[in-house]
């Protein structure tokens, strides 16, 4: 043991170390301990308590005990870094100075019409807005049957409500002028013989009035809107079997394909109407292909 001790104290010599007074030193958790520090470095001491040699760390001492062997030079190096400084040794804080800050100023929050109005792309997008409006008044006035004039001029003073208001409103029975609602008087074909009127004009009084109630009958795209409510409505006798004024009249249908003789009305759709014809059968025929539709009076 002696030996060991005697080699301790050669080693430490040789590193320039010689064993310090007996120290107490204490701990940050409470505990303290004593003996002879034999050696230190960075990382912390070594203490000798008899034949006891404890290892201690720089950073379980109290500030106390860091304080007190700051006072040795030999330990001052490595408790320095260690030792909280005081209030009075803290530099003082540097003084933030707040630079002006120029802001972008915010622009104003207008109303989504306003916001239109103002700019010229808005003003734009509201005449398009508005002359869609007066298109719509048209479309609805077509579907509704109603005078076009009249819907567009509605349309013109209350944008959006006029047509929605005409669209909501039942289709007219019967909204035809009174010029288009009477039938049209035509001069009678030229396959017909003259002998023929010469008879009408003489004859009695009663044929005469049976004669004026089965005239030419002219329905012209321009007074009439062709469309599956009207079909039904002034055709309705031709749809399916044939009956009432289909039995008196004969019905001949003018398109940009040419004129066909109709027998009855096969089908209404939507946005067609089929024809039988005695031509060519069964004929397609949209109704925006429709230029006139003419009841001729049967002969006896």
């Amino acid at each position: 043991m002696r030996k060991l001790l005697f080699l301790l104290s050669v080693w430490l010599c040789l590193a320039g170390w010689t064993p310090v007074r007996a120290e107490t030193v204490t701990m940050t958790d409470g505990s303290t301990f004593s003996g002879d520090i034999i050696k230190a470095d960075d990382n912390g001491v070594m203490l000798r308590a008899g034949d006891t040699y404890t290892n201690l760390l720089w950073g379980r001492f109290s500030q106390g005990s860091l304080k007190q062997l700051a006072a040795n030079p030999k330990f001052q190096s490595y408790v320095e870094v260690f030792i909280d400084p005081d209030m009075s040794q803290r530099p003082a804080a540097p003084k933030i100075h707040l630079n002006p800050v120029k802001r972008m100023k915010l622009p104003a929050n207008p109303s989504l019409l306003g916001g239109l109005v103002s700019s010229s792309l808005g003003l734009f997008i509201l005449l398009l807005v508005y002359v869609a409006n007066l298109y719509a008044g048209f479309e609805v006035a077509v579907i509704r049957a109603r005078p076009p004039m009249q819907v567009i001029g509605v349309s013109a003073l209350l944008p959006l409500i006029g047509p929605a208001l005409f669209l909501w409103l039942p289709i007219k029975e019967g909204a035809v002028s009174e010029e288009s609602a009477e039938p049209l008087v035509q001069a009678v074909p030229s396959g017909q013989a003259a002998g023929t009127q010469d008879i009408q004009v003489v004859d009695v009084s009663w044929k005469q009035e049976e004669t004026k109630k089965v005239e030419y009958q002219v329905f012209a795209r321009g007074k009439f809107t062709f469309n599956k409510r009207f079909i039904e409505t002034k055709f309705g006798s031709y749809i399916g079997v044939p009956k009432a004024d289909a039995l008196k009249f004969t019905m001949e249908a003018k398109t940009p394909k040419g004129q066909f003789t109709v027998e009855r009305i096969a089908q209404v759709g939507a946005t067609d109407v089929i024809f039988e014809t005695v031509q060519s059968g069964q004929v397609t025929v949209p109704f925006s292909d429709i230029l006139e539709i003419t009841l001729i009076p049967k002969t006896a």
